[in-house]
């Protein structure tokens, strides 16, 4: 404990102060970074473009630090009392330093001081810290904006893409170049960007990168199903993905294919057991899938194809009904409400249901919370509980 005879430690101001930015660093980082082989991090940020992608406005401009599996948002954080950045003085300071009366500096322009002299050379009023909010980060959004649209247009079967790009072939260095590039501006590790990849069945073709809609995704599950049946394959066992392709396929002829091979791998990437999903950098040559995730994505793609929005909702017995007969004979007792996630879909009557887009989720969970929390909150106006006690 300090007292009054403790000597004590001189404290200078160096001038000009250094410019310096604190950053707190969450523990996980900073054992990730003491680590012998430590990974390099990167300061991402969205493009003009991509900043759009950002449901909050107020929030498009900003800077994440991102590892290789993990995204951080970088903040500034102001603080009510100053934090100054100190060096030992090791006995030498500046006479701009300080001002001595008793004594005076030599002819070099130092003062002799006691080692344990520290100087402040910089001083912060904020620091920047690491964030993570809830539900982390995602490429989704990034991607779905960076991404083409392939569909199908209405009343006939020409795909949205010229014939020369619909069956247009790239090698796996040139489909990773592409894939890359597309990344590169997203402001989350890659990852989170192979995640969001995989999640979308993103794919490449004829040196363009696409995102098929819900309507496309139905119906390539629709060919794939109705292909393994045909040919005897158990979706559930191990097959060859080729020879999934080749079911597909009308006579087996690739140049009349329905749809590009790589959007059918892409699907086939997203819908097969984890532990079997190779990285996107590899082909896919095996697979098998999960009847209850399947099962359960079928239903979701079904809706989101049919029913996007409140205005388009559909009858839950015709969609429970559609959805049985697009699953194998053996998986129709998956097609129930209950197996779909929590959020995934909405009533606007008790007859109709539409589907809710995973980003929009959140905010009606929030929103729903909120409601509930200030309908229970008790009242503090003593007129009120009066009048409850008056009744009681």
């Amino acid at each position: 404990m300090a007292t009054q005879d403790s000597r004590g430690i001189l404290f200078t101001n160096t001038q000009p102060q250094q410019g310096f930015r604190l950053l707190e660093l969450p523990p996980e980082l900073d054992t990730l970074l003491s680590a012998k082989d430590a990974p390099s991090l990167e300061l991402k940020s969205p493009s003009a473009a991509l900043a759009q992608a950002v449901p909050d406005p107020s929030a498009q401009e900003y800077v994440n630090l991102c590892t290789t599996d993990k995204t951080y948002r970088i903040r500034q954080v102001q603080s009510s009392n100053s934090i100054h950045v100190l060096r030992p003085s090791l006995g030498r300071i500046s006479r701009a330093d300080i001002k001595v009366v008793e004594e005076e500096a030599g002819e070099s322009g130092a003062l002799n001081l006691p080692d344990d002299a520290v100087s402040a050379i910089a001083k912060c009023g904020s620091t920047l810290e690491l964030h993570i909010p809830d539900g982390g980060f995602s490429a989704v959004p990034f991607l779905e904006r960076s991404l083409q649209l392939y569909d199908r247009r209405d009343g006939d079967d020409d795909i949205m893409m010229d014939d020369n790009q619909a069956t247009g072939d790239m090698d796996l260095i040139e489909v990773q170049r592409l894939r890359d590039q597309v990344c590169a501006d997203i402001p989350v590790s890659a990852a989170q960007c192979e995640d969001g990849w995989v999640d979308i069945c993103a794919f490449v073709c004829a040196s363009a990168g696409w995102r098929p809609s819900a309507r496309m995704r139905f119906n390539v599950w629709k060919r794939m199903a109705e292909g393994s049946v045909l040919q005897g394959i158990d979706l559930e066992k191990q097959f060859l993905v080729g020879d999934l392709w080749k079911s597909v396929l009308d006579d087996g002829d690739d140049s009349e294919a329905p749809f590009p091979r790589a959007l059918l791998e892409a699907l086939v990437r997203k819908l097969c057991t984890a532990d079997e999903r190779p990285p996107l950098a590899d082909e896919i040559k095996w697979a098998s899938f999960d009847k209850v995730e399947c099962s359960r994505w079928v239903g979701e793609t079904y809706l989101a194809a049919m029913a996007p929005t409140a205005s388009s909702a559909i009858g839950r017995s015709d969609f429970l009904r559609s959805w049985k007969d697009s699953l194998p004979e053996s998986w129709r007792g998956e097609a129930s409400l209950s197996k779909l996630q929590d959020g995934a879909y909405q009533s606007p009557d008790p007859t109709t249901i539409f589907f809710v887009e995973p980003s929009q989720r959140q905010h009606t969970a929030k929103a729903s919370a909120g409601a509930a929390a200030a309908k229970a909150k008790p009242t503090r106006n003593w007129h009120e509980l009066l009048k409850s006690q008056k009744r009681n």
